[in-house]
């Protein structure tokens, strides 16, 4: 008998354990989604992100987090309220899983959750080459973090977009303009580890590659909440092209290079990664 898990891995290739290991966690992503809706989370929830963009806009590179926007800010929200959802929704369908609130080292307007299983015997429970699950660590964890961002700046735009295995279902998602706002404050402003993150850039492209416009209003709306716009006028698309030159200006290609190969198949399509293109890049922007 051919279960909805079946017909879920059939778009996956899994010639490799890496390539399981991707599907298991982007088939937990979408039931996790599926138990969000069961549960009414987006009424009041928008999904945003990398994980969006590869879910619903076929983005072609991996992503690992599932990131949620409040539609309204509520500092008062946990994600324990959900627990029982995403774990039954789970387990409905065959996986075992824990379910944990992160502890918040500091204040911070970002709720964090995690997923987790045990990667080998997972695979091996939903029917996976067994020869390639047991090349996986048995003591290897899967997990899956969800954040959501519970006073989020005003004015982005969503739309319900659907899914259809393993039954249809609906998430409100935020509309590409939107998306490609947070994108780029990301990129301006956001490091890690006093690194840029090669994943943002790629995205970047990616959008332009699709002649997305701007939402440069609730930039500007994401720009003053992190108070890195002040100025009394409007932010222009010149101002934001300015800024984005700047930084173009001042990024280690090889650095974005390095961080983003791991989460795509075509490492090729890295080759023409330069100063020049990314700075083309930012002038095909518009609002």
């Amino acid at each position: 008998m051919i279960t909805p898990i079946d017909i879920m891995l059939q778009k996956y290739p899994c010639k490799t354990p890496d390539d399981c290991v991707m599907a298991l966690r982007e088939i937990m992503q979408e039931l996790a989604l599926l138990g969000l809706w069961r549960a009414n989370f987006f009424d009041h929830a928008a999904f945003y992100g990398g994980t969006a963009l590869r879910i619903f806009y076929g983005l072609d590179r991996a992503s690992e987090d599932l990131d949620f926007s409040l539609l309204n800010p509520c500092v008062t929200f946990k994600f324990d309220t959900y627990e029982k959802a995403l774990k039954e929704e789970l387990e409905n369908y065959g996986f075992s899983v824990t379910f944990s609130v992160k502890e918040k080292r500091f204040d911070s307007y970002i709720e964090s959750a995690f997923l987790k299983t045990n990667t080998q015997k997972q695979l091996i429970s939903i029917g996976v080459d067994d020869r390639l699950a047991r090349q996986i660590n048995a003591r290897s964890e899967l997990k899956i973090k969800l954040e959501i961002d519970v006073e989020p700046p005003p004015d982005f735009s969503t739309e319900m977009r659907y899914l259809f295995s393993p039954t249809p279902y609906a998430v409100r998602s935020y509309t590409l303009p939107s998306l490609l706002a947070g994108k780029l404050h990301a990129i301006l402003f956001r490091r890690w580890a006093k690194r840029a993150k090669g994943r943002d850039w790629y995205d970047m492209l990616w959008y332009a590659g699709r002649h997305t416009q701007v939402d440069l209003h609730h930039l500007e709306m994401r720009m003053r909440q992190s108070e890195n716009y002040t100025d009394d006028v409007p932010l222009s698309l010149d101002t934001l092209k300015n800024l984005l030159h700047d930084a173009v200006d001042s990024v280690d290609i090889e650095q974005l290079k390095n961080d983003v190969r791991p989460f795509i198949a075509d490492v090729s399509r890295l080759d023409i990664w330069s100063k020049a293109l990314f700075h083309a890049c930012v002038e095909s922007f518009k609002v």
